[in-house]
């Protein structure tokens, strides 16, 4: 069974035990580069280290391969997180406040692929921290000495543009229905989805608490096909809960797209759908 969410209670209980611990603060805002730092500064979760969207979760976006958000190279994000002490023993906590979608999913999602599976998302997040008065801090904390952990990536959890153009597996878009639709389109230069795709937005798959939605409602947004499947978004950061959420059942994980929209659009041959009837979860 993958490993998908923690509470309150269960962290608090966690940093008293003996088991090495690593919380990461993955705040982010996309259409703010700088708000990870500054948001970590003006209050973090006792001894959590940054983990910046921009800077460590993602590479530095390369032209037309690799879409906004691209992964970075294996061995890099093998240092990143040698140099937050993480090892196969190292249990680690990731958290942000939008419920996991922006960036705590990806930090979850990116561990699993270097073959860490003792990785939790705290449901709901930093505003569940504070709603049962748990403290923050200003301070950085000490950094933890580096480890010299080898990763074992887990490459099957990739595809590429040419495996969703293949059309064997079902395509989840977690992009709001309007940039689904192509009635808006904010950030990339063409509107629509790829063809097939069923909408899930990531938003939907929360309650009203920022929290993942129980049991029960996520069986009825996210129907067992049977089929494989394929997550993306703008840029593969918010698909991340569409994956989350299928762990959170214990379903096999759809495949993460990280070019997602972003590389998918800015090929001119690709074939892009604005159909405003096509499904949505």
């Amino acid at each position: 069974m993958t490993t998908a969410l923690t509470d309150v209670t269960t962290l608090l209980m966690w940093q008293r035990d003996s088991t090495p611990l690593v919380i990461l603060d993955c705040r982010a805002r996309l259409d703010d580069a700088q708000a990870a730092s500054r948001l970590y500064q003006e209050g973090h979760l006792p001894g959590a280290l940054l983990a910046d969207m921009n800077q460590d979760l993602s590479a530095p976006p390369g032209g037309a391969k690799g879409g906004r958000h691209p992964l970075p190279a294996p061995d890099t994000w093998q240092k990143t997180l040698q140099n937050w002490g993480i090892t196969p023993e190292t249990r680690v906590v990731v958290y942000d406040d939008l419920g996991g979608q922006l960036a705590a999913a990806r930090a979850w999602w990116m561990l699993h692929w270097a073959g860490h599976d003792n990785v939790f998302v705290l449901n709901g997040g930093l505003q569940v921290w504070q709603a049962v008065g748990g403290a923050l801090e200003h301070d950085l904390p000490e950094l933890p000495a580096p480890s010299d952990w080898q990763c074992e990536f887990q490459h099957q959890m990739v595809a590429s543009a040419d495996d969703v153009a293949a059309g064997d597996a079902l395509l989840l878009d977690a992009r709001p229905p309007a940039r689904y639709r192509g009635e808006s389109e904010p950030v990339d230069q063409v509107a629509g989805h790829i063809p097939g795709a069923v909408n899930m937005p990531g938003a939907s798959l929360l309650d009203s608490n920022n929290c993942l939605s129980q049991s029960d409602a996520l069986e009825k947004l996210i129907p067992s096909t049977g089929q494989s499947s394929i997550a993306y978004c703008g840029s593969g950061i918010s698909a991340c809960m569409i994956i989350l959420a299928h762990a959170a059942l214990s379903r096999p994980l759809p495949r993460l797209y990280p070019g997602s929209w972003s590389e998918w659009s800015r090929d001119p041959a690709r074939p892009v759908a604005t159909d405003t009837s096509a499904p949505i979860a």
